[in-house]
């Protein structure tokens, strides 16, 4: 098993991923004047951003230097819709969900639970984009919508 610290260093970069797109996302959907996909998304940006701000705080707190973010990250495609926007925020929370899942087999108590909430919560904001639930989030080839039953527009 990795030290506590590593997997929590990818969680961080994952999150300053998140935070960068989601501002994305945001200005986006306030030009499509979705008013509750624009609350949504800026939820989501909430929540993302806040994790972030743990993560570095816990990694700092065990001696590390936190992962700074990237100089620039890549967007997705066709964000111009309200349906565009929700199937990146989909994706997004999906890739976080991986990221989290991998964190919790690498991690064990606070760590973990931490990790266990994260990927949770991900599963749920992924139904506020139309996601579907699904019995394993965040574990690719355990998700329903990697067997072709995934019901998204």
């Amino acid at each position: 098993m990795t030290t506590t610290v590593t997997p929590l260093q990818t969680a961080l970069a994952a999150e300053h991923a998140a935070v960068y797109v989601y501002g994305v996302l945001g200005g986006r959907a306030s030009r499509t004047g979705a008013t509750d996909l624009s609350r949504a998304v800026r939820s989501a940006y909430e929540s993302h951003r806040a994790r972030r701000d743990r993560l570095q705080a816990l990694i700092a707190d065990a001696g590390e230097e936190p992962v700074g973010p990237a100089p620039a990250y890549a967007t997705p495609r066709r964000i111009d819709t309200p349906a565009g926007i929700r199937r990146a925020a989909l994706e997004l929370e999906r890739s976080c969900q991986e990221t989290y899942a991998w964190v919790v087999s690498q991690t064990h108590d606070g760590a973990r639970s931490w990790a266990v909430d994260a990927l949770k919560d991900g599963a749920v904001r992924g139904l506020t984009f139309r996601g579907t639930p699904e019995t394993f989030p965040g574990i690719r080839e355990l998700t329903d919508h990697s067997k072709g039953l995934d019901t998204r527009p």
